[in-house]
């Protein structure tokens, strides 16, 4: 219980900056019914020139029973330079999955998402699609899943008007285990309007996990994302990386 208290106060990963959210991420290889999930949170703080703070949390549960898969996602971060909030962000995910045949499930999904720094005063989708598996080797998976979903969308750039549009949301994913210790998962997204093609967003997170020791793992990601209309001011190419430590559990 300690060290999962120290780990949840000082280590993690935070990927609330991302806007096109990898759910992929999310997911848990397990074989038995039940709960799991991982918890990180961290708390930075720093002086030089300014006061800087720092505070930010990950909570993934999942939900698995036969043919059943339920995934939650809630991820905050806060920070404030000399007591001005500077960059505030949060992504709410909840999906459901139903395999209705050994190599495909039906995905239903609702995301809320904030991002200060990106001018996304609020960005609410739902969507609904078919989740295929494309190889049956527990050492290395590849899925491919081709959805639709609804977006309603305010900015704050003082410019662009409330967007609701129909998107596509199509995504390939893989992940490789070359060894007990070491996970690699990769997945691309591509999201075009349904009614305007020249209208799109590309992500692409690349993660590597390596086990430390029982439930304990070092993560380290890399996420590139492109969107061809972002907010004025926005540009359109945006990356991050990440490292820090998860704690997971079944």
């Amino acid at each position: 219980m300690r060290s999962l208290l120290f780990l949840f106060l000082l280590c993690a990963i935070c990927t609330a900056e991302a806007q096109i959210l990898n759910a992929e991420s999310l997911r848990k290889v397990t074989d038995t019914s039940g709960f799991s999930g991982s918890i990180s949170a961290s708390l930075a703080l720093k002086r030089n020139v300014n006061d800087f703070v720092t505070i930010s949390s990950d909570i993934h549960l999942q939900y698995k029973m036969n043919k059943h898969l339920v995934l939650f996602k809630n991820d905050i971060a806060f920070q404030k330079i000399e007591g001005q909030d500077f960059d505030n962000s949060f992504i709410i995910h909840f999906r459901y999955n139903y395999r209705f045949h050994d190599r495909i499930a039906w995905e239903v999904f609702l995301q809320g998402q904030y991002n200060k720094i990106n001018l996304i005063d609020y960005r609410r989708l739902a969507g609904i699609g078919p989740r295929f598996k494309l190889t049956t080797s527990e050492k290395y998976k590849f899925y491919l899943g081709i959805l639709a979903m609804y977006e309603h969308e305010k900015v704050t750039d003082g410019i662009t008007p409330i967007q609701e549009d129909i998107r596509g949301s199509s995504y390939l994913s893989f992940s490789l285990y070359p060894t007990d210790n070491i996970t690699i998962i990769s997945t691309t997204y591509y999201q075009p309007r349904i009614d305007k093609f020249s209208d799109y967003r590309i992500s692409s997170q690349s993660s590597l996990l390596v086990m430390l020791f029982k439930n304990f793992a070092l993560n380290t990601s890399y996420t590139f994302t492109y969107d061809v209309f972002p907010a004025v001011g926005i540009p359109n190419s945006q990356y991050d990386f990440s490292t820090g430590l998860t704690y997971s559990f079944d």
